[in-house]
């Protein structure tokens, strides 16, 4: 079985004082906020080391779109 690295044993510290399911809605609300914002700073850093265009995307999705047609 793998262990717990450094992280998650911390959060699973900070669970331990939460009593209300309220308080654990609001912590899941708040590391999927953490999540989401760190995708998209990845997503905009490749977008600008590689040069991306708006038309660039475009073109995937229709790319996209016409190979699901």
């Amino acid at each position: 079985m793998k262990s717990l690295n450094n992280s998650q044993l911390e959060l699973l510290k900070v669970l331990n004082y939460m009593n209300e399911e309220s308080d654990l809605a609001e912590i899941k609300s708040l590391l999927i906020a953490y999540l989401s914002d760190k995708v998209v700073r990845s997503a905009d850093k490749a977008f600008d080391e590689k040069n991306y265009t708006t038309e660039i995307f475009e073109n995937w999705k229709l790319e996209h779109f016409r190979k699901s047609a």
